[in-house]
């Protein structure tokens, strides 16, 4: 039996305080942890201190413009991230998220995630980087970024010390968004198999959010909190249905796992506002028991690096020990008291929903050119008002709201009503809207203030590494730097950088 100390003999208040000498200081989540006598032994955000304390570097970012890295620290001991730092060391270029360090002093940083039982689709089998700007919000009206996690990005730390193995108690909890995500497996945060390959049933234990349903599912049509528990994503005592446990409709959600010999849990909430709810408790499933977890750490891929998933990460720890219930409704209280409200996704020149427009090419020597479309190929071609009515009509775009994201836009061709511009593994097309979540995540796309200065950049709101590019007069939504030729990083600010004006139709 693993003891539990009271929260009144470890000092920590209902008010979400620790007890100092003669003084009360603001707990953060794993003081508040550390109290309830589960410390965490792994604690990651890029959002803020998750140790009233901390005052180290919460994440790294490395920019295109010529690859140097630095970190990211909080504006105070126990704060909010350092966004203006990261403004100014990525301004004009792109950047990635390269590390994102562990404040628990154990070292179990998350990098990129190596290859697997299930390669990622990198040319060497690592998975993608997390850009650094997709998940702009506000903590308590200061700005600070998460992990905007697209399918084929993931992180993971195979050599974690301290982390619960084999039966050994743990708990975990992750604060998401509760409106990214979808059916593919696995988005994950927590304890997985040392070895990136799928070693056999219960040599897991993390977070799972999704809408899957090949294994077990809640009520309605999800997204669902669930364990993954390899070989099985479960609501509940067998991999079926758990009527108890709800889809999802919140923007930020805190999501928890948590297990110990014969016992597991999962709770979730509201990130925002409210108190946590037990969606179950109880006995493991059939062949979980005990449980063979091996302490590795993943943040958005399964155990055997399966990465179609999607989400987006803002803070998330591991402990040691199984925690009360009473020790995580602090910590929740904690979490609503950060006061988590979305950013805003576009910046630069704004652009009017219903209006036409024309997107003028900036790189010198082809600031004549226009990005247009022959058939369902986007391209760049040169036009001018004479040219023929059906090439003004080709190369002029209605703007509207965003079919997969209302802070952003989609692009309607004029000449074609009811098809947009969209990504397909990262051509541009012009397609026809088919109505799916899929199709309006490819056509979102969030303008920036251009990357060279002029007009904007295009960031596909899906791929937020990805931005509309002309490359050898055909468009792509390209990287700075990658596998793709259309990834070339030279000339990529002046190719991704668009005028933008009155439609010529």
């Amino acid at each position: 039996m693993f003891s539990r100390p009271s929260l009144e003999r470890t000092g920590v208040l209902a008010f979400g305080l620790i007890a100092t000498a003669g003084s009360l200081v603001a707990a953060g989540p794993c003081d508040i942890y550390s109290s309830g006598g589960t410390a965490c032994v792994a604690a990651h955000s890029t959002t803020r201190a998750l140790y009233s304390a901390y005052s180290g570097s919460l994440y790294q970012v490395k920019r295109g413009s010529d690859n140097t890295t630095t970190d990211i620290a909080p504006l105070t001991a126990g704060g909010v991230a350092n966004a203006a730092a990261q403004d100014t060391f990525c301004a004009s270029t792109t950047c990635l998220i390269t590390i994102i360090y562990d404040q628990s002093g154990k070292g179990n940083h998350l990098t990129q995630a190596p290859p697997g039982g299930f390669d990622g689709p990198d040319i060497n089998g690592y998975d993608n980087l997390a850009s650094a700007i997709g998940a702009p919000v506000t903590l308590n009206g200061q700005k600070a970024y998460g992990v905007f996690m697209s399918p084929g990005c993931g992180y993971r730390n195979n050599a974690a010390t301290g982390t619960a193995i084999d039966d050994e108690p743990e708990g975990l909890y992750a604060v998401l968004d509760g409106t990214h995500y979808n059916g593919n497996c696995c988005y994950d945060y927590g304890n997985a198999e040392t070895s990136s390959h799928d070693t056999g049933d219960g040599h897991m234990e993390a977070i799972y959010f999704g809408d899957n349903t090949v294994w077990g599912t809640g009520t309605g049509s999800g997204p669902w909190i669930m364990a993954d528990l390899e070989n099985g994503l479960f609501s509940g005592e067998s991999a079926s249905n758990n009527a108890a446990d709800p889809s999802i409709s919140y923007r930020f959600v805190t999501a928890i796992v948590k297990g110990e010999p014969d016992q597991w849990a999962i709770r979730g909430g509201n990130a925002a506002s409210g108190a946590l709810s037990t969606y179950y408790s109880g006995v493991r499933p059939s062949g979980y028991n005990p449980m063979s977890k091996e302490g590795a750490i993943i943040l958005g891929i399964g155990g055997d690096n399966s990465n179609g998933a999607q989400g987006t990460f803002y803070e998330g720890v591991m402990t040691y020990g199984y925690p009360s219930d009473a020790t995580e409704n602090l910590v929740q209280a904690n979490i609503v008291a950060a006061g988590y409200v979305a950013g805003a996704l576009t910046s630069g020149p704004a652009l009017t929903v219903g209006s036409s427009i024309s997107l003028r090419a900036t790189t010198p020597g082809y600031t004549t050119r226009y990005l247009a479309h022959t058939g369902t190929t986007v391209n760049t071609q040169v036009v001018t008002s004479s040219s023929t009515t059906a090439l003004q009509q080709q190369a002029s775009w209605t703007v509207v709201t965003g079919l997969g994201n209302s802070a952003c836009f989609s692009f309607e061709s004029v000449d074609t009503p009811g098809s947009y511009i969209r990504h397909y593994d990262f051509d541009l097309l012009v397609n026809a809207n088919d109505g799916t979540a899929q199709f309006g995540w490819d056509s979102t796309f969030c303008p920036l203030a251009g990357l060279n200065g002029q007009g904007n950049t295009l960031r596909s709101w899906s791929y937020p590494t990805r931005f509309i590019r002309h490359f050898d007069d055909v468009g792509y939504a390209a990287s700075n730097g990658g596998v793709q030729v259309f990834d070339n990083p030279a000339s990529f600010n002046n190719d991704v950088s668009w005028v933008i004006s009155a439609g010529f139709a």
